[in-house]
């Protein structure tokens, strides 16, 4: 893969040589601390001790879905492969995660773990084309993350690949199938086969444009909504039989809000993340809330 190349361009002109980082204190220590601004990702503990092993690191992100991290300390070793048993193992023990949440986040956090999207955040200096190739192919939530040391103060993190998991594809047997279900609590997919057809082309829209605007986007369905992100959220949808509803991570005090199509929700709850609400009934509205849509992708 190409490697980055960082220069100095204060005074003369001066590459900076990158450096490895001994993974298992330093560079893990720095991820841990700043695992928010990194990532968006809630630190919860180091070394999680597990009946076969220990995750090397392991947080809760924005969605509330859990997150795995493990650092590759040697070109021997297959750290997707463990992260994968990793993911399996926390997928069949989800009572002891919520504990962990419980006791360092409280009640309210765990109560809201969504497991619809756990995923795995693989860190090295390096990997392979194979590995990236592998990863692709596996269909699973799993991020490849290079780093770069350079000098004492600068590092860099490469995010290789955008996992496009679990897209969504309803055919209309799946909607009628879908809409004659009687679930106590409705998810993102009962309420997409009620919306109407409209609506959902509406969706398709919304995410065939969203996906076009770089390939460091990845699509998340979670259990009551789609979020789109680069490292964060940009753009979180739902669909209703009234409207398609978009979340962004925009501030609301620099768009010009118009009363029914778009909203500061800053201080109002709602699903999802993103401050600025814009409710979308038309093709019309659709081609006005692009400019948004561009501006939540550049500006994050």
């Amino acid at each position: 893969m190409a490697d980055i190349k960082l220069f100095s361009i204060k005074g003369q002109i001066e590459e900076l040589q990158s450096k490895e980082v001994t993974l298992e204190k330093e560079l893990q220590k720095l991820l841990e601390e700043n695992m928010n601004t990194f990532f968006g990702v809630t630190f919860l503990k180091s070394e999680y001790r597990i009946t076969n092993g220990r995750m090397d690191s392991i947080g809760i992100d924005e969605n509330n879905c859990p997150v795995i991290f493990e650092y590759k300390r040697s070109m021997n070793e297959n750290v997707i492969n463990q992260g994968l048993f990793y993911l399996d193992w926390l997928l069949d023990h989800k009572a002891d995660f919520k504990l962990l949440v419980m006791d360092v986040l409280g009640n309210e956090k765990a109560n809201a773990i969504d497991w619809s999207m756990p995923c795995v955040i693989c860190v090295a200096n390096d990997f392979t084309k194979f590995d990236e190739h592998a990863v692709n192919q596996m269909q699973r939530n799993i991020k490849l993350v290079k780093y770069k040391k350079f000098g004492d103060n600068l590092i860099s993190l490469e995010f290789l690949n955008a996992p496009q998991v679990q897209p969504i594809t309803f055919d209309d047997n799946s909607i009628k199938s879908t809409r004659k279900s009687n679930w106590k609590d409705k998810d993102f997919k009962q309420y997409f086969a009620e919306a109407g057809e409209k609506n959902q082309n509406l969706f398709y829209s919304v995410r065939d444009y969203v996906l076009s605007l770089g390939d460091d986007i990845s699509e998340n369905q979670l259990k009551l909504y789609v979020a789109f992100k680069k490292v964060r959220n940009i753009v979180c949808v739902e669909v209703y039989q009234s409207c398609v509803l978009l979340h962004l991570r925009l501030n609301p005090d620099t768009v010009d809000l118009i009363p029914g199509f778009t909203e500061n929700v800053r201080n109002k709850g709602h699903w999802g993340t993103g401050d600025l609400e814009i409710q979308i009934k038309s093709i019309d509205d659709f081609e006005n809330a692009k400019l948004l849509i561009d501006r939540a992708y550049n500006e994050n």
